[in-house]
């Protein structure tokens, strides 16, 4: 078996528009398909992230919450990489979106930063 890349990360959220808003607007994926389910009741919006990767943000009434952050069994953070770590934060600050302090990766010499979307997922911003 050959993996080539990661096609999407699906992403439940608890508040539609306001989540659409954070990622189209705030962190500026652009919209591939937006489609409204009648029979879940639910939206699903294709994000288009760089050149390969795809986000899906889903919308279901009531969804649960993680049961403890960030240390869940299952997918703990999703990493977007970013050319300046620094000025990717300070554009964050702009839009009234903390970041923890930017720390450099032991192992890679990279800087990187977290966040949280609208839903308190952790976001990670990488330095290429």
């Amino acid at each position: 078996m050959h993996f080539t890349r990661v096609h999407h990360i699906a992403i439940i959220c608890s508040d539609y528009e306001r989540s659409k808003h954070f990622y189209t607007n705030i962190l500026g994926f652009r919209v591939i398909h937006e489609q409204y389910r009648e029979e879940r009741r639910s939206y699903k919006l294709d994000l288009q992230v760089g050149d390969h990767t795809q986000i899906e943000l889903f919308s279901f009434e009531h969804p649960p919450k993680r049961p403890s952050y960030p240390e869940a069994c299952g997918l703990r953070h999703l990493a977007l990489e970013v050319e300046n770590v620094e000025e990717a934060a300070a554009y964050l600050h702009t839009h009234g979106i903390e970041t923890e302090p930017i720390r450099v990766d032991p192992i890679t010499g990279k800087r990187f930063t977290f966040f949280r979307d609208p839903d308190e997922l952790p976001i990670e911003l990488y330095e290429r």
